[in-house]
């Protein structure tokens, strides 16, 4: 982690400089732009964040001074009707604290800040002379190899810092201009207000810290407190974790992953490990899925939702009748989806998907969500006329060997079967699947009223986004962004395959200037830009990866930027190093 003590935030941030609104209109066009005002000019702005109920948005603000300085960030909130932004707190001396988490909604009326305590005074001034030996102890009876880290802290000064900069108070502020402290100062990492907006899920670390791994592995409590900020109970209080094996797939002893389920109004669930964190241990369940409410009645005990033999990775939720559970172990790249019935005690958890994720050919796609009420994310579960089977809709990248071509299948999430309802263009586009847009409403989706947001965009046409509608699946186009560099908008651009010495079969993008004619230029210098990967296999290493179709975009550190020097680019091309069985490719 690296803190900019201007802005009192994560160090590196980009901006926005302004904020406009469109609505979309029944006819999926776009109404008139409205541009968000009020806030000063030169205004960098960040984290913008819609209310629940999308009447409001929040962000933050900072600026320059006059005196070339930068001012600390302050937390602003715009009417979406009206376009009218303003500080949510009336006292200018409030500021927002971004090292770690920022700011959220509670309600549509309230949100909770990390605030800089108004009381921290002046950062704390480095020694002059060291106050005693640099003194570093192991204690531990097992020798613990430990990963190369960067930005850790160095000494007692460096500790010191970190609190003064990652200590936030905790203010619950309405928009009619109430505020309410809550809880202590401490280094609170996340708040997380339960869907029933009742509780928080207040994550946060604490001393003792080590100078050699990052603040990730520090002390951390999870507690359980109301929505107005009384304490209901601790979760756990984790210990320092120096000791995680280096051995992919470890992780740290004790609850982890602690999240609300999105389908309820306040239950918890979280993974613990049964092999000690210690990946090289050989045990099953490896992984085990506990889940409980927010206040339990006294003597109720976490219930066991899943066991799992790989490493526990995420939950896809729907309903009691369905979510999805991923497991995946690194070292045979082996990657599990399950799906089970949180609601049904009786119901087998069976495995929906178990592949390779190496092979990128045969990747499913991913469940699309939709918004709840509540502003969380479910499984989409959609209807089809006169069918009584349980549909989900899969969004996948498509991989092939020419390339990327994404999809969107209506899955049985019973039977296993699918049918193509949607496909990219396959010869000058590439397009993809953003975000469902019929999601208004709580239920099923009906497959002859779906509704999605796609993008599309060619070598030299950048992004657009359109409205695809079905049954006719007919696409409106609701943007029309002017080509970001057109001083590049004719570069060229091909993928290459060839062979190495092994037989493996490679894949690389291949930039050519502008007008490039080798005819009267004659050989260009080449910057090849790459790095290499791992694999288990020959094959994987070989498949293609991206789209021939896919707009070359052009970032501040991007390669590309030679190509105004008349440079040709050889982007991405595949260094597999490759593993097979046992071995590891670092190995070699």
């Amino acid at each position: 982690m690296r803190v900019d003590g201007k802005y009192n935030a994560r160090s590196r941030m980009s901006f926005y400089t302004g904020i406009a609104i469109h609505k979309l209109m029944p006819d999926d066009t776009l109404g008139p732009e409205k541009e968000i005002h009020g806030f000063p000019d030169g205004a960098k702005i960040n984290f913008v964040t819609w209310s629940i109920d999308g009447k409001h948005l929040s962000f933050s603000v900072r600026f320059d001074e006059e005196n070339g300085s930068s001012s600390k960030l302050r937390v602003w909130v715009a009417d979406v009707e009206t376009g009218k932004a303003r500080p949510l707190f009336q006292s200018a001396d409030i500021y927002l604290n971004a090292v770690f988490d920022n700011f959220v909604w509670v309600d549509n009326s309230s949100l909770l800040v990390c605030t800089i305590p108004s009381s921290r005074g002046d950062p704390p001034t480095k020694p002059l002379v060291p106050s005693g030996p640099k003194i570093q102890s192991n204690e531990q009876k097992n020798v613990v190899q430990v990963r190369t880290f960067q930005d850790l802290l160095k000494d007692e000064y460096d500790e010191d810092l970190f609190d003064y900069y990652a200590t936030s108070q905790l203010v619950l502020a309405s928009l009619d201009g109430a505020v309410k402290e809550i809880g202590p100062p401490a280094l609170y990492t996340s708040i997380d207000p339960s869907p029933d907006q009742k509780y928080l899920l207040i994550s946060s670390i604490h001393r003792p810290y080590s100078f050699i791994v990052p603040c990730g592995r520090f002390p951390k409590k999870v507690e359980v407190w109301t929505s107005d900020g009384k304490f209901v109970r601790e979760l756990c209080d984790l210990p320092l974790a120096e000791d995680i094996p280096i051995a992919f797939n470890s992780v740290r002893k004790g609850m982890r992953s602690i999240n609300w389920r999105a389908d309820k109004p306040s239950t918890l669930y979280w993974a613990e490990t049964q092999d000690e964190g210690d990946a090289r241990v050989e045990v099953s369940p490896r992984d085990i899925i506990y889940t409980q409410p927010a206040e339990p009645l006294e003597g109720e005990q976490p219930e066991i939702l899943h066991k799992l033999d790989l490493r526990y990775g995420c939950i896809a939720w729907c309903d009691d009748s369905l979510a999805l559970v991923y497991e995946s172990w690194y070292k045979t790249r082996r990657t599990r989806t399950w799906v089970i019935s949180p609601g049904a005690k009786d119901a087998t958890p069976r495995i929906l998907f178990d592949r390779s994720s190496e092979d990128v050919y045969s990747d499913p796609g991913s469940p699309m969500m939709r918004r709840t009420l509540a502003g969380t994310y479910v499984i989409a579960k959609v209807k089809k006329e006169n069918d009584g089977s349980t549909y989900v809709l899969l969004n996948g990248n498509g991989a092939t060997p020419e390339g990327n071509i994404p999809f969107l299948d209506l899955f049985d999430i019973n039977a296993g079967s699918k049918e193509r309802i949607w496909e990219s263009d396959k010869e000058k586009y590439y397009e993809s699947v953003v975000a469902l847009m019929c999601d208004q409403n709580e239920g099923d989706l009906h497959l002859d009223q779906l509704k999605v947001l796609t993008s599309k965009e060619s070598k030299n046409e950048n992004t657009q986004y359109f409205i695809q509608s079905w049954p006719d699946k007919k696409a409106c186009q609701i943007t029309s962004f002017p080509h970001p560099y057109p001083q590049l908008a004719s570069l060229q651009k091909e993928m290459i395959r060839y062979q190495r010495k092994d037989g493996v079969q490679l894949t690389a993008t291949l930039y050519l200037p502008p007008g490039y004619d080798p005819s009267k230029e004659g050989p260009l210098s080449c910057l090849v830009w790459s790095y290499p990967g791992e694999f288990k296999s020959k094959d994987a290493a070989g498949q293609v990866r991206g789209s021939p179709n896919e707009f070359a975009g052009i970032g501040p550190t991007s390669p590309l930027l030679w190509l105004t020097r008349r440079f040709a680019i050889l982007s991405g091309p595949t260094i597999p190093i490759i593993g097979e069985g046992d071995e590891e490719a670092n190995d070699k």
